[in-house]
């Protein structure tokens, strides 16, 4: 690959950041920013959001040749490029993001949730390369999923499909932002973990996370309770490690639905040591049916953070789709 070969544009839009990169058609990333989503503003305020982020990685650009836009979203998207009611998105339920874009940058865009997004960086360039079928899961602030069946992307009738994070563990249990009760999501998602460890410190007063908490309660994050729990820290290990087999039943589920053996894992939440990961993938194992059993596995993804980036990408990249 030439270093004059074109660059695409890929944007990875999340509930808390906005983060765009300039990508080269070998899944390298030259160049990434990040913005505040502002979520909890609308959706005028993130559309300005991505604007700003998109606008600047042009401008990091200068005269290098530059191809189109993909952007990775939460939500539902349908194949007109409409974002629909992204769960952790204050008011928003449809929003034309696609057309949206194109008409403010003047140039091709494509947009995809952004699990899916992440699921085909997995598969085109990571982790994923190796295995034609598997479920991806990222685990993060919330929990997304997306499909890859025979090296591409499953997306359902509408858009939908692969919302592991909605399946329900328990029809009676928490609520959760997308206003069912019971999703796993509600369980093991960051803030939810971030929520439940803070409440459990009374009964730990010494407890390692603490101390990477700075002693600051509200300012938890799943990377201290890593830390933490490979240390030993009891309480650390406890909270992850339930959080792990809460997941693995969500995961074993969709196996069971979709005949799949291979899940790959990724997100901020992803980072969790592998006493962990080998929970997840004893309770995937626990809830299968028994022939699938043999051959589950669940794997780390291989570009942590930069999958959404690198997935938007490939969805203007060529030979993407």
């Amino acid at each position: 690959m030439t270093d004059n070969a074109q660059l695409v544009i890929g944007t990875d839009l999340g509930a808390t950041t906005v983060k765009t990169g300039l990508v080269r058609p070998d899944g390298r990333i030259v160049y990434q920013n990040r913005f505040p989503t502002r979520a909890a503003d609308g959706p005028e305020a993130v559309v300005g959001q991505i604007l700003l982020s998109v606008r600047e990685a042009i401008e990091h650009a200068g005269g290098a040749s530059l191809g189109g836009l993909g952007l990775g979203s939460p939500g539902v998207v349908d194949d007109q490029g409409v974002v629909k009611a992204p769960p952790n998105m204050a008011d928003w339920d449809e929003v034309p993001l696609r057309a949206m874009l194109r008409e403010q940058l003047q140039r091709t865009v494509e947009v995809e949730n952004d699990a899916n997004a992440a699921a085909i960086a997995e598969s085109r360039f990571g982790a994923g390369r190796a295995h034609p079928d598997f479920l991806f899961v990222i685990w993060g602030t919330g929990v997304g999923g997306g499909i890859i069946l025979d090296r591409k992307i499953f997306r359902g009738p509408t858009g939908g499909a692969g919302e592991v994070g909605h399946v329900v563990i328990d029809y009676e249990g928490l609520l959760c932002n997308c206003g069912s009760r019971g999703c796993v999501e509600a369980y093991v998602g960051q803030r939810h973990l971030s929520r439940r460890t803070a409440e459990r410190l009374e009964e730990f007063p010494s407890s390692r996370i603490l101390h990477y908490a700075k002693n600051d309660p509200t300012k938890i994050e799943p990377l201290h309770l890593s830390l933490a729990a490979e240390e030993g820290d009891p309480l650390a290990q406890e909270i992850l490690h339930e959080a792990g087999r809460l997941l693995g039943v969500a995961i074993g589920s969709v196996m069971n639905t979709m005949d799949l053996r291979v899940c790959i894992v990724g997100g901020g939440v992803s980072a969790v040591g592998e006493s962990v990961f080998a929970a997840m993938e004893q309770s995937v194992r626990s809830h299968v049916l028994k022939p699938l059993r043999p051959g589950i596995r669940v794997i780390r993804a291989q570009f942590g953070n930069d999958a959404g980036i690198l997935g938007a990408a490939g969805l203007v990249l060529p030979s993407a789709k």
